[in-house]
This record gives C-alpha cells, structure tokens and sequence, in this order.
C-alpha cells in the first residue's frame, strides 16, 4: 500500500487539493503519492523562510552539529534512503547505496565548512585615507534560497543544495523533482525530527515545473540554486536578472583514448562511465575519440564490457541498467540512435528497446559532429566512438560543443597529458580518469551551456552568502 505525503512548511505538514503520484519508472506501480504545493503553498514557505531568517541566524557551532548529526542520520538510514531513491528513480540498487554514500560525505564536507569560515580582516591604513580605522569583511547569509533538484540524484544532489545553505546560515524552500519527491520529503522529515534543525529553516514544496516558476520569480527569494536541463536552467536566468541564480546544467562528455594506454583496462572503466545508471548523470562519457591505431582493440573491448552490463529490475542486486526516468526518455534516446545510424553511424552492440522498456547498452561507431548523439545530451545508455589521427585535431573535437563540464584523455605521454590541461576548453578536465568521475568536496561545473557556478561544499556556501564591509573608527 503506498502511502500519502504532505509538504513541509515551517512546523506545518500541510495537504494539498491536488496529489502528485510517484511511480516506478520500471514497472509503473504507485510508489506514493505527495501534496501537490500550489502558487499560495510557495508564498507561505517563502513567508516562514523570510521570517526565520529575520529571527535571528543561528549560531555557526549549531549549523556544524545539525550537519554532523543529519551525517550520523544519513548513515543510520542509508539502506532505507537507498531503497527509496531506487524505487522511485530506477537506480539501479547498488548504485543507489552509492548515492547515499555520497550524500553522507557531501553533508560532512558541510558541517567542515561552517566550523572554518572566517572574515576577512582588510589593511585599511594601506590607503593614507585609512588611518585609524580597521575594516573585515564579514559573510552574512544571502537570504533565502529556491533550491531546485533534478530526478537523477534525489538524495545526494538535494544535500548539495541543502547542506552549503545550511552551513551558510539561509533558510531554503526546496522543489524536488516531480518524479523523484520521495527521498526528500524523507530527508526532510530526518533533519527536523532527528537533527534538530528548526522548524522553518527547511520547506519542502512538490511542484510541477510551471508552479515552480512562481518560486524563481518571488521578490523574497534572493538565490535559486538549479540543477537540470540546460533549457529549464537558463529559462530561469532569464526570469529572474536580479537573483543570484546558480545553474548546474547538462554535457555530452568526450574522452580522448591515445595508444599509449592500457586498451582494455580504459575500456573497463568507460564501461561504467557510459553505462552507469543508463547514462542519467550530466558527465556521463558520451562522446570517445580513439585513435586510428588501436580503435579497433578498444571497440572490440568496450563492446565485450557492454555484453556483460546487467540490465533489468532495479532492486536486483545484479542489476546496472534499467528503465529511463519516463517513456518519453525511452522515445527520444531510440529515435537518436536510429537517426545516427541513418546518418552512417553503425552500431556495434546494442540499440534495441527490450523488455520493461529498457534500452540496451549501446555503442555507435563513426559518430559524426552533427548527429544528435553526439552535438546534444543523450541522457541515456548510449555511447559514440570515433577515430582519429592526429591528437590535436581529437583536442578540437572534443570542445566543439556548446557544453562545457568535464573532459577526459587517457595517455601515458606526460606532455600530452599536460597539452589536454591546457587545451580541453572545460570546467573539468580528467586525465587518465573518465570525465564521469566525482568527488563530492571537489569544484564541480560547467561552463557554456552547462551553468555558471560550482558547487561542493566550499564553494556553495561562498555562492550562499554575500560579503559585508565593516569599517570601525578608531
């Protein structure tokens, strides 16, 4: 029997007239359904935020041990949060523990960063106008923050948003994904019955993205933080000029295979990289330029490693691929490879839609710059190799895309290595690492098209908080 949750405004769990339900994207049963927030509910969690923050931030050395306490919590609940999130999402469930792994050392990393902020003491009497005055600069919280999550990670990208806000000292009103609210409604629940975190610091507010509109416009909402499309993400830069928005958008991550290298162990490692819960992350590899030389080793491997990806049910332990998000993703990703392959790619394994809906691994050959595989974002299971032969020109390719997150080179050639630092035109750059990769305390986005920020604790909290001057006469 699924169950009904309401939303979280200040102490308040509210219903609404209207539910959103939430189903497995693999097999389609209810999981649970939630309160449907309206434009009114946003108003009155923006109202309790505002007013929270108005009473007073709370002290540093609380923010750190809520954070340290929703650690311990995290950890206490991970198979419970790992259940959920693969349940309504269809990671598959042992990438899912992953997840709330992750999560836990995201929320860590936050606790870390509140107990050593400091202000900044300024040398006033270096200008002769300063002479017996001292100044610092102090970081006060920004103000209320929208915080908008995507379905792929419904746990450890809603802490990203949450845990820096937290440790910032600004209340937040958080708009999960309409697909994937369960998990964090769940945290939620843990941060205000568990850690001690007070009754309006946190509001969660389920939505459909047009509703969601109402939030990113509200004159009391100084930040949206925004993770998701590139379409949705800069529709709300263009809606709100006067918010600091902080966007962490899309990619087609390209990796560059050199001959120097260890062939079939770099085609074991893109396997998971590609493939990894059906390519739904925004560095899944996407895009592989091989050289000419050893193009056909490492085909024959990745294609080998493909035929051992278990597809299927999500709560399988055996199980790394399953359902996309919704049908619809299922559609696109088959009509892109179908027209890739009318273009002249060929597929070397994969490419068919099999039982529940699920898209088999997939690997294309002879991708051209134009298919949609390769200009655009697949969000899906689907992996184009090409070949070259001169490094440079492999370089050039790789940033011939309006995104701009995370690339990747494997080589063994120190110089080349070095030439990929300074050439490959991302906000990340991975050498001898797939462009998939992630640590959570890292400076992690994009540039172009893939947002405008970065985020990880460190630097989150400095997008949540704005610097104040203070100057004293002595």
């Amino acid at each position: 029997m699924s169950a009904h949750h309401l939303m979280i405004i200040g102490d308040q769990r509210l219903d609404a007239a209207t539910a959103i339900e939430v189903r497995s994207p693999f097999d389609g049963r209810l999981l649970g359904t939630v309160a449907e927030a309206t434009t009114d509910h946003l108003d009155q969690a923006v109202a309790v935020a505002k007013a929270t923050l108005a009473g007073g931030t709370l002290p540093v050395f609380e923010r750190a041990a809520i954070l340290d306490r929703l650690a311990d919590s995290l950890t206490a609940h991970h198979e419970e949060l790992a259940q959920i999130l693969s349940a309504e999402s269809a990671k598959p469930i042992t990438i899912a523990r992953g997840e709330a792994a992750r999560a836990v050392d995201t929320v860590r990393f936050s606790a870390a960063v509140a107990r050593t902020m400091n202000s900044e003491l300024i040398t006033m009497d270096a200008s002769s106008a300063g002479v017996g005055k001292t100044g610092w600069v102090a970081r006060v919280p920004i103000g209320v923050v929208g915080a908008i999550t995507p379905f792929n990670f419904p746990l450890n990208l809603v802490c990203h948003k949450i845990a820096p806000a937290i440790a910032a000292g600004c209340p937040v009103v958080l708009k999960p994904a309409d697909k994937t609210p369960l998990t964090a409604i769940r945290l939620g629940e843990l941060l205000l019955e568990e850690c001690g975190l007070p009754a309006g610091w946190l509001n969660v507010v389920p939505c459909m993205g047009p509703t969601a509109s109402h939030l990113v416009e509200h004159d009391d909402v100084a930040m949206i933080t925004f993770t998701g499309s590139p379409v949705v993400g800069w529709g709300i830069r263009q809606k709100a000029p006067k918010k600091k928005v902080s966007l962490e958008l899309g990619n087609n991550s390209p990796v560059i295979v050199e001959p120097d290298v260890d062939v079939a162990a770099v085609a074991l490692k893109l396997r998971g990289a590609a493939f990894g819960y059906a390519g739904q992350t925004c560095i899944s590899t996407q895009r592989i330029y091989v050289h000419a030389d050893v193009a056909e080793e490492f085909t024959e491997a990745l294609v080998a490693a493909a035929g051992t990806v278990v597809v299927g049910d999500p709560l399988d332990e055996a199980t790394e691929v399953s359902a996309l998000i919704t049908g619809d993703s299922t559609g696109r990703v088959a009509d892109w490879v179908a027209e890739a392959v009318a273009a002249g790619a060929e597929i070397a394994c994969g490419g068919q839609v099999g039982d529940h809906g699920i898209i088999e691994p997939t690997i294309l050959t002879g991708i051209t710059p134009d298919m949609k595989v390769s200009c655009m974002e697949v969000f899906g299971p689907v992996v184009g190799i090409a070949t070259y032969t001169d490094y440079e020109e492999a370089l050039e390719w790789a940033n011939d895309t309006i995104f701009g997150l995370q690339a990747g080179v494997f080589t063994n050639n120190l110089a080349k290595a070095l030439r990929a630092a300074e050439a490959l035109d991302f906000a990340g750059v991975t050498i001898n690492e797939t462009p998939s990769w992630r640590a959570d305390h890292m400076p992690y986005g994009g540039i172009r098209d893939s947002g405008n920020t970065r985020e990880g604790p460190v630097y989150a909290v400095k997008e949540m908080t704005e610097e104040r001057l203070i100057i004293m006469q002595a």
